[in-house]
């Protein structure tokens, strides 16, 4: 028994009660991050259709570009009814751009716009979007402010604790916009500075819980396992977690996460035809939505994940690494099943997403 707790933690109260963002009911306090290059509406839906998920977030969206209706702003806004609720993330700097690009992606199956202040990568943070807006906080709350103002669903923010260790910004910010009218913040548990690097600050997400009154607040950063959930709540005293890189790792984890909610325990691990199932949907949706060249340059990009994943045999890694075709995906497909996996499942492994190198201020 000892060992049984030790392996699930016990389950927080907070997580077994009701969540809503602004009048919007989300059904499990586990969210989908947006990670750029990844989370495509494909992997929403294969997701989703795992279970145990709350609320998913597009990758982010230039606000101009959205509004100039260029392709791939309008790929990276693209929706469904099977994909809610959703976040459609937006950055930029110029109040007019945002407020007309939170209205476009209200029309078109926004359940929430959630606005950018956390992206740390150069040609974001340079345009004055994402990190920079946190150095910024009469601006920063002035925007926040009016795209609450343009629109009638939900407004979110995503952001990092702050610039660097010296201005950790971010529970003034969360305070500010909890009166501009936003209806919850989502907080990566690092500085700009920091970039990806180092241990999530967990007492730095504490003191934006502390700092607002009455809405959510979101904890990213670092949520691998049940235990890792766990102790983010227990640490940080947070709403909800949203989850990543995590997810890519192993996209049942948030039906597992949501039976633990409920039971004390995760249940069984996924099997090899059910990961195998997954595998599928995913290609397939990125197949019906942007052809087969795309949906077979972008499988390869992520191939590696689903090695891991499924414990295929090598053989079939190999030729899956120059896909090329719909059919060879399916006949290679039918081949694993037939294989069967090379060694035992994994239940959990890191999923590495290339981020830039070198000094932060390069990026």
């Amino acid at each position: 028994m000892e060992d049984q707790q030790e392996l699930y933690p016990p389950v927080p109260p907070i997580v077994r009660e009701p969540l809503t963002v602004g009048e919007v009911a989300v059904p499990s306090r586990f969210f989908l991050a947006p990670l750029a290059g990844y989370t495509s509406l494909a992997f929403r839906l294969a997701v989703r259709s795992c279970g145990g998920l709350g609320l998913a977030t597009t990758d982010l969206v230039n606000a101009r570009s959205l509004i100039e209706q260029r392709r791939r702003a309008l790929e990276l806004a693209e929706t469904c009814v099977e994909d809610r609720p959703l976040a459609i993330q937006l950055y930029g700097h110029v109040i007019p751009e945002i407020e007309q690009a939170a209205r476009w992606v209200e029309a078109h199956g926004a359940t929430v716009v959630d606005i950018n202040m956390g992206c740390p990568v150069r040609k974001v943070v340079r345009s004055g979007g994402g990190s920079a807006l946190l150095c910024q906080v009469d601006r920063a709350v002035e925007l926040v402010g009016a795209v609450v103002r343009a629109i009638s669903i939900p407004v979110t923010v995503k952001m990092r604790l702050g610039w660097d260790d010296e201005s950790l910004t971010a529970p003034v910010l969360a305070r500010e916009f909890e009166q501009a009218g936003a209806a919850a913040v989502i907080v990566h548990g690092r500085t700009r500075a920091q970039g990806f690097s180092g241990a999530v600050n967990r007492h730095g997400i504490r003191a934006v819980v502390e700092a607002v009154e009455r809405i959510p607040v979101v904890a990213n950063g670092d949520v691998r396992t049940i235990a890792d959930a766990a102790a983010m709540f227990e640490k940080t005293g947070c709403a909800a977690i949203s989850i990543g890189r995590g997810a890519l790792a192993n996209p049942f984890f948030f039906r597992q996460l949501d039976q633990w909610a409920h039971t004390g325990e995760p249940g069984p691990d996924p099997g090899f035809e059910e990961r195998l199932d997954l595998m599928s949907r995913h290609f397939h949706g990125l197949f019906a939505r942007r052809g087969e060249f795309y949906a077979c340059l972008q499988f390869r990009k992520i191939l590696k994940w689903y090695y891991h994943f499924t414990r295929m045999p090598k053989l079939f890694y190999l030729r899956l690494i120059k896909l090329s075709s719909v059919a060879l995906f399916d006949e290679t497909v039918a081949a694993v099943r037939v294989a069967g996996p090379s060694s035992s499942l994994p239940g959990h492994f890191e999923a590495h997403v290339p981020v830039p190198s070198g000094p932060i201020d390069k990026w």
